[in-house]
């Protein structure tokens, strides 16, 4: 990961480009002061992912699952915490709603949101590194810590990719995670076409 690590400015830079196109398109969609950033970017393995998560967030888990393919192939998530992600659908759809509506109607209003940031960011990505993604649709999963992870993706051949990001809109601030899972293969491929990328860019 040492490797990765390195990169880390690299990718959060381009990560919050993609974070700002996508707070633009909520903005024009819901028609109120939306606004993202990302506060911490890390690469690590998918055996301390559950950590990493856990330092942040308690309980239960509101998921968007993108599975991509293409140049490399894996999954981007947008994760928040049951609580949080109530309160930004409420927001958004101005109305109240429970746990029991998040595993139905307003599911569908989360998995706007993830499918917009989600498909902003890995355009950005995909822009800046000269790289090509074929997304499938996303999926809603709502759950404990499994809930998020990727079934055909083995601890053993995965690298994460993890972005902490704040939503605020109409001045409820909530805390939610950006995750990609990728095949080691895969990941090693991005790493080089980032280094391209940031010697074109020194030169």
């Amino acid at each position: 990961m040492e490797r990765a690590t390195e990169k880390n400015d690299v990718l959060k830079e381009v990560i919050n480009i993609g974070v700002g196109r996508g707070t633009d398109v909520l903005n024009k969609m819901v028609g109120s002061n939306v606004r993202l950033q990302v506060i911490c970017l890390k690469t690590l393995p998918l055996s301390e992912l559950e950590d990493e998560i856990r330092a942040g967030h308690e309980g239960r888990f509101s998921c968007v699952h993108l599975p991509f393919t293409g140049d490399f192939s894996g999954v981007v998530e947008l994760v928040f915490p049951m609580d949080s992600a109530l309160r930004f659908v409420s927001a958004l759809t101005q109305d109240r709603i429970n746990t029991a509506d998040m595993d139905s109607i307003h599911a569908g209003a989360l998995c706007e949101v993830g499918n917009i940031v989600l498909n902003t960011v890995m355009g950005t990505v995909s822009n800046h590194f000269g790289v090509k993604f074929v997304y499938s649709v996303p999926i809603y999963r709502g759950g404990d810590f499994t809930c998020m992870m990727p079934s055909h993706i083995s601890m053993q051949n995965a690298a994460v990719l993890f972005a902490r990001v704040n939503f605020n809109i109409e001045s409820i601030e909530v805390a939610g995670d950006i995750v990609l899972f990728f095949e080691i293969d895969s990941f090693n491929r991005l790493l080089e076409a980032i280094e391209v990328y940031d010697k074109a860019m020194k030169s």
